[in-house]
């Protein structure tokens, strides 16, 4: 059986702090799942650490499920999330239940992310009453990059930081599963994790947090146009992948490469045939 919503929301009760991580093929995936990782999310971060785009704004329902479905391949004990993405669930109830949909019956997702507190709350409401399970996100919003005007900092002022508050518990009573708070002041993220039943999960948000979630490109150092303020690099992929193309690159121009080793034999007397 894989993780369930029930199991997420014991985790908060039993103070047992929630991992997750993205994943965007099956490969990683597959190693994900094995260390036990609960939660795997599709991330809409895709668009920028495997596609290169300058946000996650650009990234399509296409895009998001041909990921989720590999992610779902590769990993068979934690809830995969699918993310929805930019204008997916804004325009109408119905695109948001209907593109909800897709992620769990097109790509077998459990459950779906999205961006907004109060101003998505009545569709997260209606999204769970259908059946799907639904994890907010607040604070910095990447797919509102344009409107913050970069990425900062969100609810540093007293006004900002109520508004994150009420955001979160509009989460909670629609139906939301978790939240996500993202680049967060610490004792603001731990507040709003006192207030709240449902488990919070933070990315640059502090300690205080339920759980905490990273881009796995940032924790494998395999991404190289920057490394955000909150992630940490348990490695640096980019220079071990590096090393290994040079080398590659260099056998294979001295002649090097391959070896016996990576060949494959014959009787040769069969040649004689050919000539």
């Amino acid at each position: 059986m894989r993780v369930t919503v029930t199991q997420v929301r014991e985790m908060k009760q039993k103070g047992e702090k929630v991992t997750m991580l993205t994943a965007y093929d099956y490969g990683t995936a597959r190693i994900v799942d094995e260390v036990g990782v609960p939660l795997i999310l599709v991330g809409d971060s895709l668009g920028m650490v495997v596609l290169g785009y300058e946000s996650t704004i650009p990234v399509t329902m296409a895009e998001m499920l041909h990921h989720t479905k590999a992610v779902v391949r590769g990993a068979k004990q934690a809830m995969v999330i699918g993310d929805m993405p930019f204008m997916t669930y804004h325009l109408s109830t119905e695109d948001a239940l209907r593109n909800a949909a897709r992620f769990i019956q097109e790509a077998g997702a459990q459950a779906i992310k999205l961006e907004g507190g109060v101003t998505v709350a009545e569709k997260v409401k209606r999204i769970v009453e259908c059946g799907i399970p639904v994890m907010g996100h607040i604070g910095l919003t990447p797919q509102s990059i344009h409107a913050f005007g970069g990425f900062k900092v969100q609810g540093k002022s007293p006004e900002a930081a109520r508004r994150l508050l009420q955001d979160a518990q509009a989460l909670e009573q629609a139906g939301a599963f978790a939240v996500v708070l993202e680049t967060v002041p610490a004792p603001l993220a731990a507040l709003i994790t006192q207030r709240i039943s449902i488990p919070t999960i933070g990315i640059g948000a502090g300690i205080g947090c339920d759980g905490q979630v990273q881009v796995i490109n940032d924790v494998l150092g395999s991404f190289a146009d920057f490394v955000p303020k909150h992630a940490k690099q348990y490695i640096k992929l980019t220079d071990i992948i590096r090393k290994a193309v040079i080398e590659y690159y260099g056998e294979v121009k001295a002649g090097t490469f391959p070896t016996e080793k990576q060949s494959f034999a014959m009787d040769e007397s069969m040649l004689a045939e050919l000539r």
